[in-house]
C-alpha cells in the first residue's frame, strides 16, 4: 500500500537555498544555461544546445504555450498611498480571449497590495494608448478569499483591454527574484514560442529553448507539440501547512487541440514535457479522460481535475491505459464537434502519484518546500535529494532565470 499523500510533511522536501544561487537575471543567451542530465538514477552535467542528444528519435516534445501578461497595475490615491492592483483571473466575461478583447469595462479576480490603504473610492489613472488619452478606473467589488473582485473601465471604446495591460501593467516577475522589474524581462521573462495571453509567471523550463534548439529537436525527428495551461499566481503559493493535506491547489485553465490528443494516441499516450505545467496538464488529460468512460456526457465543469481525484481513483484506474484515456477526449471532442478542449485542473502531483502520460520532463530547480518539489519527487521516485545536491556542488543557477534538468526516471 502506498504512503497516503495527504501525510506528507512538507519539511521533508526542504534544502539549503543561499540567496546567490538564485539567478536574478538570465543568461545572455538562453540555450547556454547548464543541463543536469538525470537517467535512470545516473546524474551527469552538459548543456542545453545539447538537449536533442539526450532524447529519443520519434518521441512527442509537448510545451506550455502560454504568454505572460502584464498583470500588475499600479495606482497612486490623491494621499499619495501607492495601491498595487494584480489581475489573477477574468471573471467578467470569464473567458481569457474575450476578456482580452473587451472595450471600456473588464472584471477580474485580484490581489490587492497595500489594501488596507484602499477602503473605498476609485482608483484612477491616465496614460496615452495608441497615441490617445486613456483615464483607466479600477473600483473594488466583493473578496473572495485572498482576492478582490475588481472592476476596470476605461473611457475610449476603441481600445481593447488587452491594450490596457499593454500599456498600464507590468511584467510580474517572481517575488523571490527581490527587484523590480526590468525593460529587458519584457522579452527574457517570455518563452521563443509563446503565444496565448493570460499566465501571471511564465513556464520558466521553456526559456532555455532558442530556435535552433527547437530545430535540432525537429531534425532529430522529435515530433513538437503544444498546449496550454495559464499559469496562477498560486504557483508561488508556499505550503504553509504542515502536512500537504492543508494545502489547497489553485485552479488553473487548461487548453488542449484535437490534433495534440492525436499526436498524444500516435505516441501510445506517452510525452516528454517541458515544464511542470506541461506536466500538471498531460497528467491532468489521463484523469479527464478516465471521467468521460464513466460518464461520457459530462459537462466542462464535470472534466475539472479535482486536487486529490488521481489517489481516490487509483484502484479503479490502475487497467486504464493512458491511450485509453486519451481516446475517449478524442471521441467527445468528435461527438461535440470541438476542436479543443476547454477546462480546468487543481491537480497534486507528490510521491504517491503514478505519473501516466509524461515519460521524461525537462524542468528547472524549484523552491525549497515547494508542491513542484513534491511532482518531481514524485516522478524521481524520491530521488530529488541527489538531484538537488549535485546541482548545488556543480554551481547550477537556481528557480526560473537558472539551469535546467532533464530527468528521465
Amino acid at each position: 500500500m502506498k504512503e497516503d499523500p495527504k501525510h506528507i510533511r512538507i519539511s521533508e522536501y526542504n534544502y539549503p537555498l543561499p540567496d546567490e544561487r538564485i539567478a536574478k537575471f538570465p543568461l545572455s543567451v538562453r540555450d547556454q544555461s547548464k543541463l543536469l542530465v538525470y537517467r535512470h538514477g545516473e546524474i551527469s552535467e552538459d548543456r542545453f544546445t545539447s538537449l536533442p542528444s539526450h532524447l529519443p528519435a520519434e518521441s512527442l516534445m509537448i510545451f506550455n504555450n502560454t504568454k505572460v501578461i502584464q498583470a500588475r497595475l499600479h495606482f497612486r490615491k490623491e494621499t499619495g498611498a501607492l495601491i498595487e492592483v494584480f489581475c489573477l483571473e477574468p471573471i467578467e466575461p470569464n473567458d481569457y480571449v474575450l476578456n482580452f478583447q473587451q472595450t471600456e469595462h473588464a472584471a477580474w479576480l485580484c490581489m490587492i497590495g497595500n489594501l488596507k490603504k484602499w477602503k473605498e473610492g476609485t482608483l484612477k489613472r491616465e496614460m496615452a494608448v495608441k497615441g490617445q488619452p486613456v483615464t483607466l478606473t479600477a473600483t473594488r467589488g466583493e473578496c473572495h478569499g485572498t482576492s478582490h473582485w475588481v472592476d476596470f473601465r476605461w473611457n475610449n471604446p476603441e481600445i481593447t483591454f488587452a491594450d490596457i495591460l499593454e500599456v498600464f501593467g507590468e511584467l510580474p516577475i517572481p517575488p523571490y527574484l527581490n527587484r523590480e522589474t526590468r525593460e529587458s524581462d519584457k522579452e527574457t521573462y517570455q518563452t521563443v514560442y509563446s503565444k496565448i495571453k493570460g499566465s501571471v509567471a511564465a513556464p520558466t523550463a521553456g526559456l532555455h529553448f532558442t530556435p535552433r534548439v527547437l530545430d535540432a529537436l525537429q531534425e532529430k525527428g522529435i515530433e513538437l507539440e503544444e498546449l496550454t495551461l495559464h499559469v496562477g499566481a498560486g504557483t508561488f503559493k508556499p505550503v504553509k501547512s504542515e502536512e500537504i493535506e492543508g494545502h489547497e491547489m489553485h485552479t488553473e485553465y487548461i487548453s488542449v487541440s484535437r490534433s495534440t490528443i492525436k499526436k498524444l494516441i500516435a505516441h501510445n499516450g506517452k510525452a516528454i514535457a517541458v515544464g511542470t505545467t506541461s506536466v500538471r496538464t498531460l497528467e491532468s488529460l489521463y484523469h479527464i479522460g478516465v471521467t468521460l468512460l464513466k460518464n461520457p456526457d459530462a459537462t466542462e465543469e464535470e472534466l475539472h481535475v479535482q486536487q486529490w481525484q488521481p489517489y481516490e481513483t487509483a484502484e479503479e484506474t490502475a487497467n486504464i491505459t493512458s491511450t485509453t484515456a486519451l481516446q475517449a477526449i478524442r471521441d467527445y471532442l468528435s461527438r461535440h464537434g470541438m476542436e479543443t478542449l476547454h477546462t480546468s485542473t487543481q491537480i497534486i502531483i507528490a510521491p504517491g502519484y503514478d505519473y501516466k502520460i509524461v515519460s521524461a520532463m525537462v524542468t528547472n530547480f524549484h523552491q525549497p518546500q515547494s508542491t513542484l518539489l513534491l511532482l518531481v519527487s514524485a516522478f524521481v521516485k524520491g530521488n530529488w535529494q541527489r538531484i538537488y545536491d549535485f546541482a548545488l556542488s556543480h554551481d547550477f543557477r537556481f528557480l526560473s532565470y537558472g539551469d535546467s534538468s532533464l530527468l528521465i526516471p
